[in-house]
């Protein structure tokens, strides 16, 4: 279903998954990209016939290491206040036993992310809420997902349009068959859509850029 006060306009639901995206970012420029504006991306890689509906960041806590979650906790407040959705999975521990000297060392994985991520695209297409869903990543296991969709638009009779764009270093062969387009997110989107170095809101809070990510 088209936005009806102007049936040309096409809703675009945005999906982020934040743990694919970071790598990427770390990659392209190791830690100085990763004070990313994700609607300031996303307003960037939008047509003029598109309007962004909603804007979803799937992440997970990170787990015993006080600097890393403090400049997380920063970056997801810094976030919320410019209207993204935060929602958090979690990291669970795990225990992984070396082959050659039988050394056991703790290890987290997340969990949970991208289980939310496929969930909320499907609702979103479901409740008919966008005409269009752009999923951030270059995970395969999110195909699950598009699949999901697929079925959903098959008995409402509607067609939703999948766009895949491709964090940096991030490419699936899956995902790209399975959408009907496809991009990478460019190096120059990703300079050009940084947050302020300060952020002051309304209501008086103030988020700063970590030192550690300059």
């Amino acid at each position: 279903m088209r936005d009806k006060s102007n049936p040309e306009i096409e809703r675009v639901g945005v999906y982020v998954d934040g743990f694919n995206l970071y790598y990427g970012l770390r990659e392209l420029g190791r830690r100085r990209f990763l004070w990313l504006d994700l609607r300031a991306m996303a307003m960037r890689v939008l047509r003029s016939h598109q309007r962004l509906e909603s804007l979803s960041y799937f992440t997970a806590t990170i787990r015993n290491d006080p600097p890393a979650i403090e400049r997380q906790e920063e970056y997801l407040a810094a976030l919320a206040s410019v209207g993204v959705q935060v929602i958090l999975g979690r990291y669970q521990e795990q225990q992984v036993r070396c082959r050659a000297c039988g050394h056991i060392r703790r290890t987290y994985a997340e969990k949970q992310s991208d289980v939310a991520l496929g969930v909320a695209m499907a609702t979103d297409v479901a409740i008919g809420k966008v005409d269009a869903v752009m999923l951030v990543s270059g995970d395969s296991d999110l195909c699950a997902a598009v699949h999901a969709i697929r079925r959903i638009d098959l008995e409402r009779e509607t067609k939703t349009r999948v766009i895949t764009a491709f964090p940096p270093r991030r490419r699936s062969e899956s995902l790209r068959l399975v959408s009907d387009a496809w991009f990478p997110l460019g190096d120059a989107v990703i300079r050009q859509s940084q947050l302020p170095a300060v952020i002051q809101t309304p209501d008086g809070a103030v988020y700063r850029r970590p030192p550690y990510w300059n």
